[in-house]
């Protein structure tokens, strides 16, 4: 370990795993270390002896589970829209050859205390339980109008500057009643809630941002959910612990070095400068620094909070056709909260559990002081729970680019549903290591 690297990397997770292979591949001498004896740092997948061992410590699991090496639980939930920029990634890369995919069975949504399939086209919503005739008909018109739609064609945006009209003022145009602007925003675009977030030193709300951010969204979904039938998801099989093992394996056959079990006591400067890192009596030195918000607490601030509680379940949960896969979401204003609720659903098809069990995710940005009764609402969808673990941890962001010192921290797992917010951020560290756009 004592010798010199362009760039160490803290931490095993999918965003350092993911700039492991990309530096690797550019010819830099990578060093990756991670305190764990797996992959996937804090979004690891664990077998059924570690997710106990991490819950409840001391206790053994029941042995009516089954087999420890059947069980690969995520510990982030998670799934890969089919189009994505994460997928775009594993094509560059060709880590695809590590990996095999498995469809998620179907995407559905919560409204009015009924559980339907989201519609994403003209004859499903003429079957979509969710609203009546005449909305069905609104909703229509605006599925015609999404499938003409094209960003460089003004003649297909119907009048509309969609550079600068509001999202609400399109939604007026169709006329669309609130429940449905709540599964088009929620289901469709994943906007994790309504409410004012801070964009161009102002306060707004995807609302009264431009249109084409939210149309580009759902074109991005509609695209994907169209490439394989069913859904917009895709799933790597065993696991997402198999995505940050794909990317460190492309790592190592370009040169790239990694050792877990490794603890890292210390990131040294010099002048203000990263300069290495030291594990006990060894030093690593480097001239670039590359780690998840837990190496670099000072470098970081707490944003949000969210609890996770994942649950092993003996049936698939009632109105999704027997899925065996699924994802669900349940919009904020269904449940008078300001965040939306996410329920992800995988099964032994997917090589995560044993062939009696499913396994199911309910998440959410934590609002009150009660964590565990806010997710209360997606629990009470999935009767009924054998075992029950649940997790509450802190959402982190650099407090600086990290350009000064070279020291460049990722951000923490947030509770949405797919990867996108995670690619956004390693393209944003690539630029801001790399000083060039990552071109997929």
């Amino acid at each position: 370990m004592n010798k010199q690297y362009d760039v160490i990397i803290l931490g095993t997770g999918l965003t350092e795993c993911i700039l492991f292979g990309l530096l690797s591949v550019e010819g830099k001498k990578v060093l990756l270390l991670d305190r764990h004896d797996y992959y996937g740092g804090e979004s690891a997948s664990l077998n059924l002896t570690q997710l106990f061992r991490k819950f409840r410590h001391g206790e053994e699991p029941p042995s009516e589970l089954g087999r420890d090496r059947d069980y690969n639980v995520d510990l982030v939930p998670k799934f890969m829209m089919a189009n994505g920029e994460l997928v775009k990634m594993l094509i560059h890369t060709d880590v695809t050859q590590y990996l095999r995919f498995k469809q998620i069975a179907g995407s559905f949504v919560y409204r009015d205390y009924k559980i339907a399939k989201v519609p994403t086209t003209e004859a499903e919503a003429v079957r979509c339980p969710l609203m009546g005739i005449f909305e069905k008909r609104r909703l229509m018109n605006f599925f015609e109008y999404l499938k003409n739609y094209k960003m460089d064609e003004p003649s297909t945006h119907q009048g509309m500057d969609i550079r600068s009209t509001p999202m609400e003022a399109v939604y007026k145009y169709f006329r669309l009643q609130q429940g449905t602007i709540d599964f088009i925003g929620h289901a469709l675009a994943f906007y994790a809630d309504d409410s004012p977030f801070r964009c161009l030193r102002s306060i707004c709300s995807y609302l009264t941002r431009p249109a084409q951010e939210t149309l580009d969204r759902i074109a991005l979904y509609m695209s994907s959910r169209a490439r394989w039938g069913k859904s917009p998801y895709i799933y790597p099989l065993h696991g997402l612990g198999e995505l940050p093992q794909g990317f460190a394996r492309l790592g190592v056959l370009h040169g790239g070095t990694y050792m877990l079990t490794k603890p890292v006591d210390e990131i040294i400067y010099e002048n203000g400068k990263v300069v290495g890192v030291r594990s006990g009596n060894e030093v690593a030195r480097c001239s670039q620094l590359i780690c998840d918000p837990t190496y670099a607490p000072d470098k970081v601030r707490k944003v949000a909070r969210v609890v996770r509680a994942i649950c092993l379940l003996s049936e698939p949960i009632p109105n999704t056709d027997d899925a065996d896969s699924f994802q669900l979401i349940i919009p904020q204003n269904q449940v008078k909260r300001k965040h939306d609720i996410y329920i992800a659903g995988v099964s032994h098809s997917h090589g995560v559990c044993d062939r009696s069990y499913y396994v199911a995710s309910v998440s959410t940005i934590v609002e009150t002081d009660n964590p565990q009764e806010e997710i209360k609402p997606g629990l009470a969808l999935l009767d009924p729970i054998v075992e029950q673990f649940v997790l509450i941890t802190d959402i982190f962001e650099p407090i600086d680019d990290g350009i000064k010192d070279q020291v460049f921290v990722s951000k923490s797992y947030d509770a949405t549903s797919d990867f996108e917010s995670i690619s956004a951020d390693v393209k944003d560290l690539y630029k801001r290591i790399t000083g060039k756009d990552l071109a997929l």
